[in-house]
């Protein structure tokens, strides 16, 4: 016989409360506030055209093709068609608060900080034990072994494993000091010996090191790097009163 439960508000609340999630939620509700405030001292515009565009751009990248398919999901995350637009109007207002800020900030930052952008096409095994990764170092060095044989060996995720361990292309600021020092000094391709981190130890095979340039897509992630670490400064001079 099946069962029918009510789920309220307030459990909902009391749920959120309970999963210590209450932090990330107010930093949720802070960080829209501050977008929006902004938005409007800064005298950015909204065309309704513009809104429609992006809740379409979200309906393609959730698959959500027909109608039907919308409503569906709605209906799984608790939204109205109206909360669906807001989703929509607060993405749209980010991304032009961001380019009203920082536009013409990305160039020079990104001049004065082009070592950071350095990139690096690698590969990497972490393992526990640091004697393994020095004798796998070894059998892969006198050709007793190639990386991938290593990598399909020894990396558990199945993903990761079926990519040979290929972490794409990673950037200087995105690694460890202790990583980036070894990486960024190989002459690639190059297996370089193992390192050991908090992580565990670190085999890696360097493919090659890419030279920073200033695409579409660096440029975008500069810009939203700029613009959290500004909202981030925002949220932090906030008093913040909360009534539970």
């Amino acid at each position: 016989m099946s069962q029918t439960i009510t789920i309220t508000n307030e459990d909902i609340l009391s749920q959120v409360k309970l999963s210590c999630k209450i932090p990330e939620f107010v930093e949720g509700i802070l960080t829209r506030k501050v977008i929006e405030n902004a938005t409007v001292k800064a005298g950015i515009k909204i065309e309704n055209e513009e809104i429609q565009k992006v809740a379409d751009q979200m309906r393609l990248m959730n698959k959500l093709i027909s109608a039907e398919d919308t409503w569906v999901w709605l209906q799984k995350h608790g939204l109205s068609l109206d909360d669906f637009e807001e989703i929509a109007y607060t993405s749209l207002i980010s991304g032009k608060l961001a380019k009203h800020l920082f536009a013409d900030k990305v160039e020079p930052w990104f001049f004065e900080h082009q070592l950071n952008y350095i990139g690096v096409a690698m590969y990497q095994v972490v393992l526990d034990s640091e004697d393994l990764a020095i004798e796998l170092f070894y059998c892969i060095k006198e050709g007793e072994m190639n990386f991938y044989d290593v990598a399909h060996k020894y990396i558990q995720d199945t993903e990761l494993r079926r990519q040979g361990g290929y972490r794409g292309i990673v950037y200087r600021k995105d690694l460890k000091s202790e990583i980036s020092a070894a990486v960024f000094s190989a002459k690639p391709p190059q297996v370089l010996k193992p390192i050991v981190t908090s992580k565990g130890v670190h085999l890696i095979l360097v493919e090659e090191l890419i030279q920073p340039k200033l695409d579409d897509k660096l440029r975008t992630n500069i810009l939203f790097d700029l613009f959290s670490e500004w909202l981030k400064q925002q949220i932090e001079q906030i008093e913040i009163t909360q009534i539970f």
